[in-house]
């Protein structure tokens, strides 16, 4: 294979690259750059035309990942994946595909460990800080909330006694402390999830829900269609959380187009995904949820920190709506994907389904 990557860019990369393509069945490692050398532990000439799964073992469903960057033609963005590369320990990372130039084959793909992540200024630091600012937000929320409300409800007193300018001015105090005691709310549940609850659902049930309280509330600008598989399994879920999931996803879709747009809310049934849970265990993710929109798509600066508290691509908007999604499908053992180019945004959800033994785990 021909080194399809050179020159001075290509060398001073910080992170780890490679470039992968098809090879006889199999995603194969067209060249890497100096940096992967160094975390691979090995030259690129030891690595050229090898595969990519004989070098790194990552514990992501890559191959998928790499089907639909070239399938859909846009980057793919996995968030800490634990990635081994021989005997030696694994190692937290955040993986990055996109297709390079007019191929239609050859996928550039970063691999950033944590520790380069950090020493770059990046996902660490924005994780720490929300980390830091969830805590002390729950730990004040009661004590703020508290002195909100007497402020809302003086206001209000007063504003029965004025009019004109100076009633503006108690309108203003009371939409404003509404506003912000409405954000101690979604901090506090974003703190306090409670774990799922789970026992067989039927996917199609809850998604009904969310369509119907999306198109006669925020959605009602949008046209929602479905692309439903009527013959999927039950999932092994927590319905009330995953309404709450759709629902935070769907008004996502709806706040990107103002003037109106289409979503369509797609299920299908995939087995080759798995991925390995909390517990220890293998677990197959083979039920997929998507919601695509025809937006702009995600704002480039914060498309790989998408599902990080506070990190937002609207005006005012909390940032805490997807990261509480992520965190739900996480305590599912699930997982979720977006992928984004402007005309199509996709959230991808994949679940476990309910088997014979989740119901005698659940009778117990």
């Amino acid at each position: 294979m021909n080194a399809p990557a050179t020159g001075h860019i290509w060398a001073a990369l910080p992170v780890p690259a490679l470039m992968i393509v098809p090879k006889d069945g199999v995603e194969a490692v067209a060249d890497c750059n100096p940096a992967a050398e160094q975390f691979l532990g090995l030259s690129r000439r030891s690595v050229e035309g090898r595969a990519f799964a004989q070098i790194v073992q990552a514990d992501a469903p890559i191959e998928t990942a790499l089907e639909r960057c070239r399938l859909n033609r846009a980057p793919v963005f996995i968030n800490d994946v634990p990635v081994s590369i021989g005997e030696r320990a694994p190692v937290q990372c955040s993986i990055q595909l996109a297709l390079l130039g007019d191929r239609r084959d050859l996928v550039l793909m970063l691999i950033t460990p944590r520790e380069i992540a950090g020493k770059l200024g990046k996902v660490e630091g924005i994780r720490h800080a929300a980390r830091s600012a969830i805590g002390m937000a729950q730990m004040l929320a009661h004590e703020i909330k508290n002195p909100l409300a007497g402020i809302t409800g003086a206001a209000q007193l007063l504003s029965m006694g004025l009019s004109g300018e100076d009633r503006d001015l108690t309108d203003l105090i009371v939409a404003e402390t509404q506003r912000v005691v409405k954000l101690l709310d979604q901090v506090e549940q974003f703190g306090n999830q409670r774990p799922p609850d789970c026992a067989p659902v039927n996917i199609h049930d809850v998604l009904e829900r969310a369509r119907r309280s999306a198109e006669i509330g925020f959605a009602a600008h949008m046209q929602i269609r479905d692309a439903y598989d009527p013959s999927l399994p039950l999932v092994w879920a927590d319905a009330d959380q995953l309404l709450q999931v759709f629902l935070n996803l769907l008004k996502n879709a709806a706040q990107a187009q103002l003037m109106g747009g289409r979503i369509t809310i797609r299920t299908f049934f995939e087995q080759s995904l798995r991925l390995r849970a909390a517990s220890g265990d293998d677990v197959a993710l083979p039920i997929h949820i998507e919601i695509i929109d025809d937006g702009p798509g995600l704002p480039a600066e914060i498309a790989e920190e998408v599902f990080d508290p506070f990190v937002s691509g609207r005006e005012n908007g909390t940032g805490l709506g997807l990261a509480l999604v992520s965190k739900i499908i996480a305590a599912h053992d699930g997982w979720i994907t977006v992928e984004s180019r402007p005309g199509r945004t996709v959230f991808r959800i994949s679940l476990q389904r309910a088997r014979e033994r989740n119901y005698s785990k659940e009778a117990r």
